[in-house]
């Protein structure tokens, strides 16, 4: 078994999401990925970030944001996780179009752009914070 790991700690800023999905992207490089599955993860990387610096620190900029990587064989298990103010109902949260900052134009489709680039979704929260757990088969 070929196994891997990373881990990974952003200030919550929005600077830091290009950071996060280029160090990710990098991270699974060693199976030689193609351009879409590539473009695939990083869309999800910066979907899951995104949400845990405008909805867990509601744009806090000194707060920290990990990012747990983990290859085992050709499976890119990826965690994000915040310790912000947690989702408070998951399953809505889940629905696509649904978001908790409509004033700020927010489109409600970051699950759902999760959701469709990668195998797996699983989301874990409570008022410590939010855990974004994905899966993806590395195709080379």
């Amino acid at each position: 078994m070929n196994k891997n790991e990373m881990t990974l700690l952003l200030q919550s800023r929005t600077v830091n999401e290009s950071l996060a999905r280029s160090a990710v992207a990098a991270f699974c490089s060693e199976l030689n990925p193609t351009i879409d599955t590539i473009s695939d993860i990083k869309t999800a990387v910066s979907e899951a970030v995104n949400n845990a610096i405008v909805h867990g620190y509601s744009g806090q900029e000194d707060k920290i944001v990990k990012i747990y990587t983990r290859l085992v064989d050709t499976v890119l298990h990826i965690e994000v996780s915040d310790s912000g103010v947690g989702i408070v109902d998951i399953k809505k949260a889940l629905e696509p179009f649904f978001t908790t900052k409509p004033e700020q134009e927010r489109s409600g489709m970051g699950f759902t752009v999760i959701e469709s680039f990668m195998d797996s979704l699983d989301v874990k929260s409570d008022k410590k914070g939010t855990t974004v757990t994905m899966t993806k088969k590395v195709i080379a």
